[in-house]
């Protein structure tokens, strides 16, 4: 099969260059390329950023957060995952698994979207349909850090957070354990890289092209309306200890926009923080706006003692 090469790491400019390649780069054959990120969160397309991904965590460790075209779940990737991408038609994972059980490591795909290795996942994958073409593409952990990959998608209050990040680790596998003949995840990109493209060459990938994928990372995937505006309706509780006493705050978001507030809690305040509560609906649900929005409504009227940065804490 042959293959394009995407030497890029940036999560917004890979997943320009998925949507590019599904429905700008046409060839009459089927072609596959592997590439990888630098530490980031991918969220499935139809999935809300706010309930999904510790964003916190994220901000605090520069950890870049990006939506892709294919539905699905959100994953973390970083230097030691390779991804893997098919577009043509019928396209399927079915080749990756092959290429690891030449390598002597029994994957085997299974019903939902997954590789497992003696039952435990090792990639995950989406398929995206555009006109008469396909696209699938996938994650294979290979020394993938899993005590982070815990932790940014481990949302307060979420069922992971309550199972612990002990429960990722009985789940998933790094294929590093299975490939001791592998010195380095290059290494095992290169034999994956030859078994799958058997002997076919390279397409060209010019110029041109290339910056067209990065004006569309530009334009669409590094924005703000693509990566939280997209977010589907959730509902989101938060709750912390605060001078004024115990607050907690019940929020809906729907496209990156506050559409209900509500505040509970045995706090004390001068004005009734229903008053608040109806102000922030319609700002956005970000940091910076949020802070600007608290501090322009003065909060500490409605939460005696509290700044508006404290309160900003307790929404994310």
């Amino acid at each position: 099969m042959r293959f394009l090469n995407n030497p890029s790491t940036d999560p917004w400019y890979n997943m320009s260059f998925d949507e590019y390649c599904l429905e700008q780069y046409l060839s009459d054959d089927n072609y596959f390329y592997l590439w990888r990120n630098a530490p980031s969160v991918i969220i499935g397309l139809n999935q809300n950023a706010y309930s999904e991904v510790n964003l916190a965590y994220l901000q605090e460790h520069g950890i870049k957060l990006a939506r892709r075209v294919t539905g699905g779940g959100a994953v973390y990737h970083d230097l030691q995952n390779l991804n893997y991408t098919f577009v043509g038609r019928g396209v399927s994972p079915e080749p990756m698994a092959e290429a690891l059980r030449a390598l002597g490591v029994p994957a085997q795909l299974t019903g939902r979207n997954d590789i497992y290795v003696d039952g435990r996942k090792v990639s995950g994958y989406a398929r995206r349909v555009w006109h008469d073409r396909e696209i699938v593409h996938g994650t294979l952990m290979y020394d993938v850090d899993l005590d982070t990959l815990g932790r940014v998608l481990d949302v307060p209050g979420s069922k992971m957070n309550a199972k612990g990040i002990a429960s990722v680790r009985a789940r998933v596998a790094n294929l590093k354990d299975y490939l001791p003949q592998f010195a380095s995840l290059d290494a095992l990109q290169d034999a994956l890289q030859e078994i799958l493209a058997a002997g076919d060459g390279e397409l060209p990938f010019g110029p041109e092209r290339r910056s067209a994928v990065q004006r569309i990372s530009g334009e669409k995937f590094s924005t703000w309306e693509w990566i939280y505006g997209q977010s589907r309706q959730a509902d989101i509780t938060r709750s912390a200890r605060l001078a004024c006493g115990t607050v907690e705050a019940r929020l809906c978001v729907d496209r990156g926009v506050l559409t209900s507030v509500s505040f509970g809690g045995d706090f004390l305040g001068g004005l009734p923080a229903s008053q608040l509560a109806a102000r922030l609906v319609g700002v956005r649900f970000d940091s910076a706006s949020l802070l600007e929005a608290l501090a322009a409504f003065e909060a500490g009227r409605y939460f005696d003692g509290v700044a508006p940065r404290e309160l900003l804490a307790l929404f994310f």
